[in-house]
């Protein structure tokens, strides 16, 4: 097994303790452990400590500190405007070098409600604003996407499932279909080869708000200057404004800002 094959087999368990609420939760129990321990050790440290863990876990359960944390830590793009579209459909009609790529955030091996593989929910928010965005502007549709390096139990690339996803279910087929990539870094590398070789100099980049600048980095890079990535963020919240229901634990709150916080870890990393 080669080092990055083995840091990819590594960095489930070591993300496992940098995510909340693992780390919440050892403040509560060093909290308690401190309230246990030398008596000459006055109380309230302890019970800081622990008041700190179960705020943490609070925030960490709530969209409006995911929000924040995307746009003050990750420093995720704006939706595009109408104006960006319509500037992009003008674009598109007239030099025919646009197009929406795609990127894959996971897939299911086997959905039984459809007897075969299925993207998950992730790939299918990216798919479906994809499509919508690529019918706007009247541009092909791309899609990047293999198997994952811990998607070990996964046989079909993402970029399969979605090929007939588009085709079946949305109507659209795919132009390039990139199914060979494990990364985001691999998905610029591979797909810009692709879409470079189509004589393609613009790409609307469709992945979520908290991915989106890592795969900006990735791609800007392998783009070498000759290629120009637009942002097409999905998974916004609203307006960007947050309401007193989004500081409440909620599913997609704990969803958000593990997000914001994996992704800020790989920007830091520089995976």
């Amino acid at each position: 097994m080669n080092s990055a094959a083995l840091l990819h087999q590594i960095k489930p368990f070591a993300l496992t303790l940098a995510l909340p609420p693992v780390p919440f939760l050892v403040l509560i129990a060093l909290g308690a452990w401190m309230l246990r321990g030398s008596s000459k050790r006055p109380p309230i440290w302890g019970r800081l400590v622990i008041g700190l863990g179960v705020l943490g876990i609070w925030l960490s359960t709530s969209e409006g500190f995911g929000q924040v944390l995307s746009q003050h830590l990750l420093h995720t793009p704006a939706a595009l405007s109408t104006q960006d579209i319509a500037e992009l459909a003008r674009r598109s009609q007239t030099q025919k070098d646009v197009a929406v790529l795609v990127l894959g955030g996971g897939a299911r091996q086997y959905a039984p409600e459809y007897d075969r593989p299925s993207l998950n929910t992730i790939s299918l928010q990216r798919l479906r604003y994809g499509v919508w965005l690529a019918k706007q502007i009247k541009a092909p549709l791309g899609f990047s996407g293999g198997i994952g390096w811990a998607a070990r139990r996964q046989k079909d690339s993402e970029a399969t499932i979605a090929q007939r996803i588009a085709q079946e279910e949305f109507g659209n087929s795919l132009r390039w279909a990139e199914g060979g990539s494990r990364d985001t870094r691999e998905n610029a590398a591979l797909s810009l080869q692709m879409l470079r070789a189509d004589g393609i100099k613009k790409i609307v980049l469709v992945t979520h708000e908290q991915h989106m600048p890592r795969s900006l980095r990735a791609f800007s890079a392998a783009a070498q200057g000759d290629i120009e990535i637009l942002a097409a963020p999905v998974g916004l919240l609203r307006d960007g404004k947050s309401e007193l229901r989004d500081w409440m634990p909620s599913d997609d709150g704990i969803w958000r800002v593990r997000f914001a916080i994996y992704e800020w870890i790989g920007l830091q990393t520089g995976h």
